[in-house]
């Protein structure tokens, strides 16, 4: 009996240190699990790789057809004079609308008048109320308006 005794007591004590190196071997049999899932996983990879020349082989096909250079529209290459109210921004000199819309928003960005919330709206200040004829605009509204201020 005192055998007996013995054993569960070697038992219990194994088992305590035992249930500590489980919770280790637990995150061990835990990865593992993922490398036997791996495996199955590398199976459904490789049919993928037989598919993926397919889309490579279609992918310079698009490639191919984007290479032709647009060219751009005269309408908006051509040069045109800016109004006394618009050329207090972009400077008297002819410009293509272009390049006025680009000088309009250095002009809006480095006075800071877009609108901290939405900054798709314009605040106007004195000079391009005499463009927008109203306090705020949208960048949308922008261009139809200055487009108005171009001969």
């Amino acid at each position: 009996m005192a055998t007996a005794k013995k054993a569960p007591a070697k038992k219990a004590a194994p088992a305590k240190k035992a249930a500590a190196p489980a919770k280790k071997a637990a995150p061990a049999k835990k990865a593992a699990a993922p490398a036997k899932k791996a495996a199955p996983a590398k199976k459904a990879v490789a049919p993928a790789k037989k598919a993926a020349p397919a889309k490579k082989a279609a992918a310079p096909a698009k490639k191919a057809a984007p290479a032709k250079k647009r060219t751009p529209n005269a309408a908006f290459m051509k040069a045109m004079t800016p109004s006394a109210a618009l050329a207090a921004i972009v400077g008297n000199s002819p410009l293509p609308r272009t390049e006025v819309t680009k000088k309009v928003w250095e002009y809006i960005k480095k006075n800071k008048l877009q609108d901290a919330v939405n900054k798709r709206m314009i605040n106007a200040d004195a000079k391009l109320k005499e463009i927008f004829k109203k306090a705020q605009a949208s960048m949308f509204e922008m261009t139809k308006m200055i487009n108005e201020h171009l001969k």
